[in-house]
């Protein structure tokens, strides 16, 4: 019995975390370039409507993604346009990202409140899945969820060994440098910033394909908000990122065991303890000032004007 209920709360962590990470982890790459994206909320919300009526439509969940992550990239070139070329404040189109997102999902879904929409399938390795506790929780999660983590591990190995990662960290520390070199600062942005919304797009699919499969208003319940936390207050380390995204998740998932005990704990402290968690937990972490510094993108929210 204390096996299956551990078994069971450590898939739901696992499940809980993935929307985080994705879009944490293209937020992490969008700000190593020297962007501050606030949009993520709006990018999530896109993706998740645009995945969930592409499934619905076709009956195919991998439709969906594809569908979901066109929709996250199509707002992130909005924002690119917006700040890298027409030169607006990057907080407030952030902002203005967010907001457009919540009424466009909240528009486009009206038709589909309460539709059930395929999901996406679970992994099942014969024998291998069927191990206690590993098997379910390493083995039996859906592609999502190992995509997540294999783009975290990618993005850290890009970021730190190779020629890309150096030039992205450089346009992001000293974008006037990196131009005088021949870098072009503008298209190495929007490169960015289309994967982060891309990344963002599949974290907003997964709310509405794997995670609740059903179409609700704000699927997404500040997630991308968190993501964009998670991503500061770990000091833009990666591995930070993994820790907090599954401390969120644990968090969750214990408020939900808490209340299923019966314990008088009033519900709107249990709602928010997994956002107050993750944030006292993160807070701790970047402590560390002189990581901070160190690791924080000299140019992050500073505009750049091309000179001739």
């Amino acid at each position: 019995m204390m096996l299956h209920l551990i078994t069971s709360f450590l898939v739901s962590v696992m499940a809980a975390s993935t929307p985080l990470l994705l879009a944490a982890t293209g937020e992490l790459v969008v700000e190593k370039s020297g962007v501050l994206n606030l949009g993520v909320e709006g990018m999530m919300l896109a993706g998740a409507i645009a995945g969930f009526a592409a499934a619905h439509a076709t009956g195919s969940p991998m439709t969906g993604l594809v569908a979901a992550l066109f929709a996250g990239i199509a707002l992130s070139l909005m924002f690119g346009v917006l700040t890298l070329t027409l030169q607006a404040n990057q907080t407030a189109t952030g902002l203005a990202l967010t907001i457009f997102g919540r009424g466009f999902s909240a528009l486009l879904g009206a038709g589909y409140v309460g539709i059930a929409a395929p999901t996406l399938t679970k992994l099942h390795i014969p024998l291998l899945s069927d191990i206690p506790l590993l098997g379910p929780v390493f083995l039996g999660q859906d592609v999502l969820v190992y995509f997540a983590l294999a783009m975290l591990a990618a993005v850290t190995w890009v970021i730190r060994n190779t020629h890309a990662g150096l030039v992205l960290r450089a346009v992001g520390d000293q974008h006037e440098a990196a131009h005088s070199l021949g870098y072009r600062v503008v298209p190495i942005r929007y490169a960015a910033i289309a994967f982060g919304g891309a990344m963002a797009g599949l974290a907003g699919a997964y709310m509405s394909l794997a995670y609740t499969p059903l179409w609700a208003q704000d699927l997404t319940a500040g997630r991308g908000w968190v993501a964009v936390a998670l991503v500061t207050f770990a000091a833009w380390r990666p591995f930070w990122l993994l820790i907090g995204a599954w401390l969120f998740g644990a968090l969750m998932y214990l408020a939900l065991y808490v209340q299923a005990t019966g314990l008088h704990v009033p519900t709107p402290l249990l709602s928010a303890l997994p956002y107050l968690g993750t944030v006292v937990m993160l807070v701790f972490i970047s402590r560390d000032k002189r990581r901070i510094r160190l690791n924080r993108p000299a140019m992050l929210g500073r505009q750049f004007s091309p000179r001739v």
